[in-house]
Protein backbone atom coordinates (compact mmCIF):
# COMPACT_ATOMS: atom_id res chain seq x y z
CA UNK A 1 0.00 0.00 0.00
CA UNK A 2 1.63 3.69 -0.66
CA UNK A 3 1.62 6.47 1.48
CA UNK A 4 -1.40 8.20 -0.19
CA UNK A 5 -3.51 5.21 -0.07
CA UNK A 6 -2.62 4.26 3.65
CA UNK A 7 -3.17 8.37 4.23
CA UNK A 8 -6.96 7.81 2.63
CA UNK A 9 -7.60 4.51 4.43
CA UNK A 10 -6.11 6.32 7.54
CA UNK A 11 -9.65 7.85 9.79
CA UNK A 12 -9.90 11.47 10.09
CA UNK A 13 -8.54 12.96 13.13
CA UNK A 14 -11.28 13.45 15.79
CA UNK A 15 -12.60 17.77 15.19
CA UNK A 16 -12.59 19.65 18.71
CA UNK A 17 -13.91 23.16 18.46
CA UNK A 18 -13.37 25.71 21.87
CA UNK A 19 -15.52 28.48 22.51
CA UNK A 20 -14.15 31.23 24.56
CA UNK A 21 -14.42 35.28 24.29
CA UNK A 22 -11.19 35.21 25.79
CA UNK A 23 -8.28 34.67 23.38
CA UNK A 24 -5.61 33.30 25.97
CA UNK A 25 -8.04 30.46 26.55
CA UNK A 26 -8.48 29.82 23.32
CA UNK A 27 -4.88 29.41 22.43
CA UNK A 28 -4.16 27.29 25.88
CA UNK A 29 -6.81 25.03 24.18
CA UNK A 30 -5.42 24.60 20.69
CA UNK A 31 -2.04 24.37 22.70
CA UNK A 32 -3.19 21.42 24.75
CA UNK A 33 -4.98 19.42 22.30
CA UNK A 34 -2.84 19.57 19.24
CA UNK A 35 -0.20 17.38 20.35
CA UNK A 36 -2.84 14.77 20.87
CA UNK A 37 -3.49 14.56 17.05
CA UNK A 38 -7.22 16.39 17.26
CA UNK A 39 -7.99 18.76 14.56
CA UNK A 40 -8.82 22.12 16.74
CA UNK A 41 -11.26 25.52 15.88
CA UNK A 42 -11.66 28.21 17.90
CA UNK A 43 -14.50 31.03 17.90
CA UNK A 44 -14.90 33.22 20.12
CA UNK A 45 -18.44 33.54 20.49
CA UNK A 46 -21.69 31.61 20.43
CA UNK A 47 -22.67 33.07 17.07
CA UNK A 48 -19.19 32.59 15.72
CA UNK A 49 -19.27 29.26 16.72
CA UNK A 50 -22.57 28.40 15.30
CA UNK A 51 -21.25 29.92 12.35
CA UNK A 52 -18.18 27.33 11.81
CA UNK A 53 -20.61 24.25 12.52
CA UNK A 54 -22.64 25.26 9.93
CA UNK A 55 -19.26 24.22 7.46
CA UNK A 56 -17.80 22.13 9.90
CA UNK A 57 -18.15 18.76 10.63
CA UNK A 58 -17.46 18.75 14.37
CA UNK A 59 -16.86 15.73 17.03
CA UNK A 60 -16.98 17.91 20.45
CA UNK A 61 -18.01 21.20 21.39
CA UNK A 62 -16.37 23.06 24.70
CA UNK A 63 -17.94 26.58 25.39
CA UNK A 64 -17.05 28.68 27.88
CA UNK A 65 -20.47 29.51 30.10
CA UNK A 66 -19.93 33.77 30.62
CA UNK A 67 -19.36 35.09 27.09
CA UNK A 68 -21.41 37.59 26.23
CA UNK A 69 -24.54 38.15 23.62
CA UNK A 70 -24.91 34.03 23.86
CA UNK A 71 -23.76 32.67 27.15
CA UNK A 72 -22.64 29.10 26.97
CA UNK A 73 -26.17 27.32 28.63
CA UNK A 74 -27.94 28.99 25.38
CA UNK A 75 -24.91 28.34 22.61
CA UNK A 76 -24.80 24.61 23.43
CA UNK A 77 -28.96 24.70 23.83
CA UNK A 78 -28.90 25.32 20.08
CA UNK A 79 -25.92 23.38 19.09
CA UNK A 80 -28.44 20.08 20.88
CA UNK A 81 -31.01 20.76 18.55
CA UNK A 82 -29.60 21.22 15.45
CA UNK A 83 -26.16 18.62 16.07
CA UNK A 84 -27.78 16.43 18.09
CA UNK A 85 -24.52 13.98 17.83
CA UNK A 86 -21.98 16.79 18.99
CA UNK A 87 -20.66 15.67 22.17
CA UNK A 88 -20.92 18.84 24.26
CA UNK A 89 -18.44 19.94 27.21
CA UNK A 90 -18.61 23.41 29.24
CA UNK A 91 -16.06 25.82 30.97
CA UNK A 92 -17.31 26.92 33.90
CA UNK A 93 -16.00 28.65 37.40
CA UNK A 94 -17.18 26.95 40.53
CA UNK A 95 -19.44 29.59 41.33
CA UNK A 96 -21.78 29.13 38.93
CA UNK A 97 -24.05 26.27 40.16
CA UNK A 98 -26.86 27.68 38.51
CA UNK A 99 -25.55 28.00 35.02
CA UNK A 100 -24.15 24.33 35.42
CA UNK A 101 -28.18 23.38 35.92
CA UNK A 102 -29.22 25.49 33.11
CA UNK A 103 -26.27 24.05 30.99
CA UNK A 104 -27.22 20.47 31.72
CA UNK A 105 -30.97 21.25 31.44
CA UNK A 106 -31.15 23.23 28.19
CA UNK A 107 -27.91 22.12 26.09
CA UNK A 108 -27.87 18.51 27.73
CA UNK A 109 -23.92 18.50 28.24
CA UNK A 110 -21.96 15.32 28.17
CA UNK A 111 -19.40 17.01 31.26
CA UNK A 112 -18.86 20.34 33.02
CA UNK A 113 -14.92 21.22 33.87
CA UNK A 114 -14.38 23.88 36.27
CA UNK A 115 -11.69 26.90 35.93
CA UNK A 116 -8.66 26.86 36.59
CA UNK A 117 -8.46 23.23 34.99
CA UNK A 118 -6.03 20.26 35.03
CA UNK A 119 -4.22 19.53 31.33
CA UNK A 120 -4.18 15.80 31.97
CA UNK A 121 -8.04 16.08 33.70
CA UNK A 122 -8.95 17.98 30.36
CA UNK A 123 -7.71 16.00 28.30
CA UNK A 124 -8.95 12.62 29.71
CA UNK A 125 -12.36 14.20 29.91
CA UNK A 126 -12.22 14.93 26.11
CA UNK A 127 -10.44 11.54 25.11
CA UNK A 128 -13.58 9.68 27.02
CA UNK A 129 -15.93 11.92 25.60
CA UNK A 130 -14.74 11.05 22.24
CA UNK A 131 -14.36 7.25 22.82
CA UNK A 132 -17.23 7.13 24.17
CA UNK A 133 -19.15 8.83 21.31
CA UNK A 134 -17.36 6.55 18.31
CA UNK A 135 -18.79 3.65 20.54
CA UNK A 136 -22.18 4.88 20.33
CA UNK A 137 -21.90 5.94 16.49
CA UNK A 138 -20.72 2.17 15.99
CA UNK A 139 -23.10 0.57 18.13
CA UNK A 140 -25.78 3.18 15.98
CA UNK A 141 -24.21 1.66 12.68
CA UNK A 142 -24.29 -2.05 13.88
CA UNK A 143 -27.74 -1.68 14.81
CA UNK A 144 -29.19 -0.37 11.39
CA UNK A 145 -26.75 -2.88 9.71
CA UNK A 146 -28.83 -5.53 12.29
CA UNK A 147 -32.09 -3.96 11.29
CA UNK A 148 -31.54 -4.02 7.20
CA UNK A 149 -30.24 -7.71 7.84
CA UNK A 150 -33.73 -8.49 9.87
CA UNK A 151 -35.57 -7.22 6.73
CA UNK A 152 -33.32 -9.06 4.71
CA UNK A 153 -33.74 -12.23 6.66
CA UNK A 154 -37.85 -11.28 7.10
CA UNK A 155 -38.33 -11.01 3.26
CA UNK A 156 -36.29 -14.33 2.43
CA UNK A 157 -38.04 -16.05 5.21
CA UNK A 158 -41.61 -14.79 3.77
CA UNK A 159 -40.40 -15.68 0.11
CA UNK A 160 -39.37 -18.93 1.28
CA UNK A 161 -42.35 -19.82 2.94
CA UNK A 162 -44.68 -18.53 0.00
CA UNK A 163 -41.92 -21.00 -2.17
CA UNK A 164 -42.93 -23.93 -0.13
CA UNK A 165 -46.25 -22.82 -0.14
CA UNK A 166 -46.66 -23.06 -3.34
CA UNK A 167 -44.52 -26.46 -3.07
CA UNK A 168 -46.79 -27.96 -0.86
CA UNK A 169 -49.53 -27.07 -3.45
CA UNK A 170 -47.90 -28.66 -6.20
CA UNK A 171 -47.76 -31.77 -4.23
CA UNK A 172 -50.99 -31.95 -3.27
CA UNK A 173 -52.43 -31.54 -6.65
CA UNK A 174 -49.62 -33.94 -7.82
CA UNK A 175 -50.58 -36.52 -5.19
CA UNK A 176 -54.83 -36.34 -6.18
CA UNK A 177 -54.07 -36.79 -9.90
CA UNK A 178 -51.53 -39.47 -8.90
CA UNK A 179 -54.55 -40.89 -6.97
CA UNK A 180 -56.71 -40.49 -10.16
CA UNK A 181 -54.38 -42.24 -12.27
CA UNK A 182 -54.47 -44.91 -10.19
CA UNK A 183 -58.44 -45.30 -10.26
CA UNK A 184 -57.96 -45.44 -13.97
CA UNK A 185 -55.70 -48.04 -13.69
CA UNK A 186 -58.45 -50.00 -11.73
CA UNK A 187 -60.79 -49.44 -14.13
CA UNK A 188 -58.61 -50.72 -17.37
CA UNK A 189 -59.78 -54.42 -16.89
CA UNK A 190 -63.48 -53.51 -16.93
CA UNK A 191 -65.52 -51.38 -19.26
CA UNK A 192 -68.26 -51.67 -16.26
CA UNK A 193 -65.99 -50.12 -14.44
CA UNK A 194 -64.93 -47.09 -16.51
CA UNK A 195 -65.36 -43.87 -14.99
CA UNK A 196 -66.91 -45.39 -11.60
CA UNK A 197 -64.01 -44.09 -9.25
CA UNK A 198 -64.67 -40.18 -10.20
CA UNK A 199 -68.22 -41.03 -9.72
CA UNK A 200 -68.59 -42.24 -6.54
CA UNK A 201 -65.84 -39.93 -5.30
CA UNK A 202 -68.01 -36.77 -6.22
CA UNK A 203 -71.12 -38.37 -4.54
CA UNK A 204 -69.25 -39.43 -1.50
CA UNK A 205 -67.84 -36.15 -1.50
CA UNK A 206 -71.22 -34.34 -1.88
CA UNK A 207 -72.53 -36.19 0.97
CA UNK A 208 -69.73 -35.19 3.26
CA UNK A 209 -70.06 -31.77 2.60
CA UNK A 210 -73.72 -31.40 3.12
CA UNK A 211 -73.92 -33.66 6.03
CA UNK A 212 -70.64 -30.98 7.49
CA UNK A 213 -67.46 -32.81 7.15
CA UNK A 214 -64.31 -30.56 7.67
CA UNK A 215 -61.93 -30.27 5.04
CA UNK A 216 -59.57 -32.70 6.05
CA UNK A 217 -62.39 -35.77 6.64
CA UNK A 218 -63.93 -34.53 3.56
CA UNK A 219 -60.79 -34.84 1.57
CA UNK A 220 -60.44 -38.29 2.64
CA UNK A 221 -63.91 -39.57 1.76
CA UNK A 222 -63.18 -38.06 -1.84
CA UNK A 223 -59.50 -40.15 -2.07
CA UNK A 224 -60.90 -43.41 -0.91
CA UNK A 225 -64.12 -43.09 -3.07
CA UNK A 226 -61.66 -42.34 -5.65
CA UNK A 227 -59.18 -45.93 -4.43
CA UNK A 228 -62.80 -47.69 -3.94
CA UNK A 229 -61.66 -50.89 -5.91
CA UNK A 230 -58.07 -50.78 -5.62
CA UNK A 231 -58.70 -53.74 -3.40
CA UNK A 232 -59.76 -55.41 -6.90
CA UNK A 233 -56.22 -55.44 -8.09
CA UNK A 234 -55.06 -58.85 -9.16
CA UNK A 235 -58.96 -60.37 -9.50
CA UNK A 236 -59.61 -63.00 -12.34
CA UNK A 237 -61.37 -61.86 -14.33
CA UNK A 238 -64.06 -65.00 -13.27
CA UNK A 239 -64.57 -62.02 -10.26
CA UNK A 240 -64.05 -58.61 -11.64
CA UNK A 241 -66.10 -59.13 -14.51
CA UNK A 242 -69.37 -60.44 -13.55
CA UNK A 243 -71.83 -58.93 -10.69
CA UNK A 244 -70.87 -59.71 -6.83
CA UNK A 245 -74.14 -60.92 -5.65
CA UNK A 246 -73.90 -64.19 -8.30
CA UNK A 247 -70.03 -65.12 -6.88
CA UNK A 248 -70.18 -68.20 -4.35
CA UNK A 249 -67.55 -70.33 -3.00
CA UNK A 250 -64.19 -69.97 -3.34
CA UNK A 251 -64.75 -67.00 -5.08
CA UNK A 252 -67.05 -65.41 -2.89
CA UNK A 253 -64.28 -65.46 -0.24
CA UNK A 254 -62.05 -63.84 -2.36
CA UNK A 255 -64.17 -60.84 -3.26
CA UNK A 256 -64.96 -60.42 0.54
CA UNK A 257 -61.39 -60.23 1.03
CA UNK A 258 -61.39 -57.12 -1.29
CA UNK A 259 -61.70 -54.70 1.53
CA UNK A 260 -58.58 -55.70 3.72
CA UNK A 261 -56.40 -56.12 0.78
CA UNK A 262 -57.33 -52.39 0.26
CA UNK A 263 -55.88 -51.42 3.74
CA UNK A 264 -53.07 -53.71 3.07
CA UNK A 265 -51.98 -51.45 0.34
CA UNK A 266 -52.41 -48.58 1.44
CA UNK A 267 -50.57 -49.12 4.69
CA UNK A 268 -46.98 -48.19 4.11
CA UNK A 269 -48.62 -44.33 3.42
CA UNK A 270 -48.90 -42.43 6.69
CA UNK A 271 -50.51 -39.87 4.68
CA UNK A 272 -53.54 -42.26 4.11
CA UNK A 273 -53.82 -43.97 7.21
CA UNK A 274 -57.34 -42.52 7.46
CA UNK A 275 -58.27 -43.55 3.60
CA UNK A 276 -56.83 -47.19 4.76
CA UNK A 277 -59.40 -47.33 7.44
CA UNK A 278 -62.49 -46.34 5.33
CA UNK A 279 -61.80 -48.62 2.76
CA UNK A 280 -61.20 -51.01 5.31
CA UNK A 281 -65.06 -50.88 6.52
CA UNK A 282 -66.21 -50.02 3.01
CA UNK A 283 -68.43 -53.51 3.00
CA UNK A 284 -69.90 -53.22 6.25
CA UNK A 285 -73.51 -52.96 6.67
CA UNK A 286 -75.45 -50.78 9.15
CA UNK A 287 -77.36 -53.54 10.29
CA UNK A 288 -74.41 -55.37 10.87
CA UNK A 289 -74.52 -58.05 8.07
CA UNK A 290 -71.76 -56.59 6.26
CA UNK A 291 -68.04 -58.12 5.93
CA UNK A 292 -65.39 -58.09 6.87
CA UNK A 293 -65.47 -57.77 10.73
CA UNK A 294 -69.52 -57.76 10.50
CA UNK A 295 -69.53 -54.29 12.30
CA UNK A 296 -72.91 -52.46 13.19
CA UNK A 297 -74.03 -49.38 13.25
CA UNK A 298 -72.22 -46.15 14.34
CA UNK A 299 -68.97 -48.55 14.94
CA UNK A 300 -68.36 -48.14 11.13
CA UNK A 301 -66.26 -45.44 10.63
CA UNK A 302 -68.83 -42.48 8.94
CA UNK A 303 -66.45 -42.25 5.94
CA UNK A 304 -67.20 -45.73 4.92
CA UNK A 305 -70.61 -45.59 5.68
CA UNK A 306 -70.60 -42.66 3.06
CA UNK A 307 -68.37 -44.81 0.42
CA UNK A 308 -70.68 -47.46 0.34
CA UNK A 309 -73.54 -46.13 -0.01
CA UNK A 310 -71.93 -43.78 -3.02
CA UNK A 311 -70.75 -46.77 -4.57
CA UNK A 312 -73.23 -49.05 -4.36
CA UNK A 313 -75.99 -46.52 -5.79
CA UNK A 314 -73.13 -46.44 -8.58
CA UNK A 315 -72.92 -50.03 -9.29
CA UNK A 316 -76.44 -50.76 -9.51
CA UNK A 317 -77.12 -48.51 -12.43
CA UNK A 318 -73.88 -50.61 -14.04
CA UNK A 319 -74.23 -54.02 -13.58
CA UNK A 320 -71.82 -54.50 -11.01
CA UNK A 321 -73.51 -55.67 -7.95
CA UNK A 322 -77.11 -57.10 -9.91
CA UNK A 323 -77.43 -58.20 -13.71
CA UNK A 324 -79.75 -56.13 -13.96
CA UNK A 325 -78.60 -52.39 -14.82
CA UNK A 326 -80.81 -50.15 -12.58
CA UNK A 327 -82.16 -46.55 -14.04
CA UNK A 328 -81.09 -43.80 -11.70
CA UNK A 329 -84.50 -43.13 -9.96
CA UNK A 330 -84.58 -47.14 -9.52
CA UNK A 331 -81.70 -47.23 -7.53
CA UNK A 332 -82.30 -44.23 -5.48
CA UNK A 333 -85.47 -46.00 -4.53
CA UNK A 334 -83.45 -49.06 -3.28
CA UNK A 335 -81.12 -46.74 -1.37
CA UNK A 336 -83.78 -45.08 0.30
CA UNK A 337 -85.55 -48.25 1.06
CA UNK A 338 -82.26 -49.69 2.71
CA UNK A 339 -82.12 -47.18 5.30
CA UNK A 340 -81.16 -48.62 8.60
CA UNK A 341 -80.68 -51.46 7.14
CA UNK A 342 -77.86 -51.58 4.59
CA UNK A 343 -77.39 -47.54 5.19
CA UNK A 344 -76.68 -45.21 8.04
CA UNK A 345 -79.88 -43.30 7.92
CA UNK A 346 -78.15 -40.02 8.59
CA UNK A 347 -76.20 -40.65 5.22
CA UNK A 348 -79.87 -41.53 3.56
CA UNK A 349 -81.11 -38.22 4.42
CA UNK A 350 -78.17 -36.21 3.56
CA UNK A 351 -77.96 -38.54 0.05
CA UNK A 352 -82.17 -38.12 -0.16
CA UNK A 353 -81.54 -33.84 0.06
CA UNK A 354 -79.17 -34.40 -2.49
CA UNK A 355 -81.33 -36.36 -4.90
CA UNK A 356 -84.32 -34.70 -4.12
CA UNK A 357 -83.72 -31.09 -2.70
CA UNK A 358 -81.60 -28.28 -3.49
CA UNK A 359 -79.16 -29.27 -6.77
CA UNK A 360 -75.65 -29.92 -6.86
CA UNK A 361 -73.01 -27.49 -7.05
CA UNK A 362 -73.02 -25.62 -9.91
CA UNK A 363 -69.73 -25.41 -11.56
CA UNK A 364 -69.62 -21.84 -13.74
CA UNK A 365 -67.54 -23.04 -16.90
CA UNK A 366 -67.91 -23.57 -20.08
CA UNK A 367 -67.44 -26.26 -22.84
CA UNK A 368 -64.69 -26.17 -25.59
CA UNK A 369 -63.94 -27.59 -28.46
CA UNK A 370 -60.12 -28.78 -28.91
CA UNK A 371 -60.20 -26.08 -31.57
CA UNK A 372 -61.57 -23.36 -29.84
CA UNK A 373 -59.02 -23.99 -27.10
CA UNK A 374 -55.49 -21.75 -26.53
CA UNK A 375 -53.00 -21.62 -24.52
CA UNK A 376 -53.62 -20.29 -20.62
CA UNK A 377 -56.89 -21.98 -20.26
CA UNK A 378 -57.58 -24.11 -17.36
CA UNK A 379 -59.28 -27.70 -17.27
CA UNK A 380 -62.66 -27.24 -15.14
CA UNK A 381 -62.65 -30.75 -14.36
CA UNK A 382 -60.77 -33.93 -15.28
CA UNK A 383 -60.70 -34.44 -19.04
CA UNK A 384 -61.56 -38.01 -19.44
CA UNK A 385 -62.12 -40.82 -22.49
CA UNK A 386 -65.04 -41.91 -23.72
CA UNK A 387 -63.95 -45.10 -21.48
CA UNK A 388 -63.55 -43.15 -18.67
CA UNK A 389 -59.65 -43.17 -18.69
CA UNK A 390 -58.42 -39.72 -17.54
CA UNK A 391 -56.17 -37.68 -19.66
CA UNK A 392 -55.74 -34.44 -17.46
CA UNK A 393 -56.97 -33.80 -14.01
CA UNK A 394 -58.67 -30.75 -12.88
CA UNK A 395 -56.66 -27.30 -12.91
CA UNK A 396 -54.52 -28.60 -15.24
CA UNK A 397 -53.17 -25.49 -17.65
CA UNK A 398 -52.93 -26.36 -21.14
CA UNK A 399 -50.39 -25.17 -23.48
CA UNK A 400 -49.73 -25.12 -27.49
CA UNK A 401 -47.97 -28.62 -27.32
CA UNK A 402 -50.97 -30.62 -25.31
CA UNK A 403 -53.60 -28.87 -27.17
CA UNK A 404 -51.67 -30.39 -29.93
CA UNK A 405 -51.62 -33.78 -29.01
CA UNK A 406 -55.64 -33.60 -28.07
CA UNK A 407 -56.22 -32.42 -31.61
CA UNK A 408 -54.41 -35.24 -32.58
CA UNK A 409 -56.01 -37.65 -29.73
CA UNK A 410 -59.37 -36.70 -31.06
CA UNK A 411 -58.52 -37.56 -34.92
CA UNK A 412 -57.07 -41.08 -33.76
CA UNK A 413 -59.90 -41.93 -31.71
CA UNK A 414 -62.61 -40.03 -33.56
CA UNK A 415 -64.57 -39.02 -31.34
CA UNK A 416 -64.93 -35.42 -29.33
CA UNK A 417 -63.44 -35.12 -25.85
CA UNK A 418 -65.74 -33.42 -23.48
CA UNK A 419 -63.27 -29.91 -22.40
CA UNK A 420 -64.80 -27.83 -19.81
CA UNK A 421 -62.37 -25.10 -18.82
CA UNK A 422 -62.77 -21.87 -16.61
CA UNK A 423 -63.89 -18.96 -18.41
CA UNK A 424 -61.91 -16.09 -19.23
CA UNK A 425 -58.88 -17.92 -18.72
CA UNK A 426 -59.35 -17.02 -15.40
CA UNK A 427 -57.93 -19.27 -12.80
CA UNK A 428 -60.54 -20.50 -10.41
Amino acid sequence: MSLSQAAESAPAAPTVLCVDDEPNILSSLRRLFRPHGYRVLVAESGPAGLAILEQESVDLVISDMRMPDMDGAMFLEQVRTRWPDTVRLLLTGYSDVQSILAAINRGEIHRYITKPWDDNDIVLIVRHALERRALEQLAARQNEELRQLNLTLEAKVEARTLEIGKANERLKANFTTTIKILASTIEMRDAQLAGSSRRVADLSRRIATRMGLDAKDTQEVFIAGLLHDIGKIGFPDDVLTVPFNTLSGDKLGLFRRHPVRAAELLMPLDDLKGVAEILASQAERFDGQGFPAGLTGFSIPLGARIVALAADFDNLQHGVMVHQKLRADQAKQLVYDSSGKRYDPVVVDAFRELMDGASPEAIHDVAKLTGELEPGMQLSRDLVTREGLMLLPADHVLDERMIAQLCEYESKCDYRLSIRVWPHKENK
